[in-house]
């Protein structure tokens, strides 16, 4: 049993809406059609059980790990999940020998899922690429950063990068309306009521992530008192209590990049100077002056 499917089994109720939710199928998958619609190579790949050394790169909540959910769901390999936050060294050459194992006695693939490979060292790194190389085992990384800055040249060569867009509110309302009518995964076992101006807010204020959209979404519905007929009334006030503004990603790139517009707008335009000063500060949380986060 992998550890997605242990996650699944064990303790269900005390999972997470967006947990719950979790596709386990393609035709399930909301968005990212560029990569995984139909006739697409990634899905051809995962259909066919034959998915290779892949790195997929993209902001939170647009599918990474929902992507790796569902290759474990639907391959033969032994699914192996680590997160590069807690990985050790020592536990990752763990998974290789006993890759190494299934491959010469039972002839098993072995797949090697790590989350936020952005926070493994190049030494950490390194100490997949014999294995990558070799074919010992498929290696799949999940990361919000670019990868071009952390992840290294030689496991960049060695796997296939896919690039996820930011999704979008349409996606966020798919999602709630999706987890609003399931009634064994979702929250259809409750006697909610849920105005289209709360979900409308909710999508909006989650900016893509469609699990901060999900989070919100069930936050509202177990915090709202029942009416006297047990319904429960998700309105915009609720909604609005329910979620704060969006969420906007400063990565290094993301500061570097309103940091250049702010300095060359300096030398053009006042108008844009403050656009992009009050953009830095109060968006991402910088000062603009030492290019730090605040």
């Amino acid at each position: 049993m992998d550890l997605f499917s242990f996650q699944q089994e064990s303790n269900p109720g005390m999972r997470l809406l967006a947990d719950r939710m979790r596709p386990t199928k393609l035709d399930e998958y909301i968005g990212q059609e560029h990569i995984i619609g139909p006739g697409k190579l990634l899905r051809r790949a995962i259909e066919a059980d034959q998915v290779t050394s892949i790195l997929l790169y993209g902001p939170p909540g647009c599918g990474k790990t929902t992507l790796a959910h569902i290759i474990s769901q639907q391959t033969q390999a032994e699914f192996v999940r680590l997160n590069a936050v807690e990985a050790s060294v020592k536990e990752v050459r763990e998974v290789i020998d006993r890759a190494q194992t299934n491959k010469s006695m039972y002839g098993t693939k072995t797949i090697l899922f790590l989350d936020e490979v952005h926070r493994f060292n190049s030494s950490r790194q390194d100490a997949l690429l014999p294995a990558v190389e070799k074919g010992t085992i498929i290696f799949i990384g999940a990361t919000t950063e670019n990868p071009f800055h952390y992840v290294n040249g030689a496991l960049m060569s060695r796997s296939t990068l896919f690039q996820l867009e930011s999704l979008t509110k349409e996606h966020s309302m798919i999602a709630m309306k999706r987890a609003l009518t399931d009634s064994e995964k979702g929250l259809g076992f409750m006697k909610l009521m849920a105005d289209e101006e709360a979900l409308q807010h909710i999508a909006t204020m989650a900016n893509g992530d469609i699990r901060r959209a999900l989070n919100a979404l069930e936050l509202a519905a177990m915090t709202t008192p029942p009416a006297d007929d047990g319904t429960v009334h998700i309105t915009l006030e609720v909604a609005e209590e329910s979620i704060r503004r969006p969420i906007v990603r400063a990565d290094e790139s993301t500061q570097y990049d309103v940091l250049s517009a702010f300095h060359k707008s300096i030398r053009g335009s006042s108008d844009a100077a403050l656009f992009w000063f009050l953009y830095a500060v109060e968006k991402l949380g910088m000062d603009p002056w030492s290019s730090s986060v605040v």
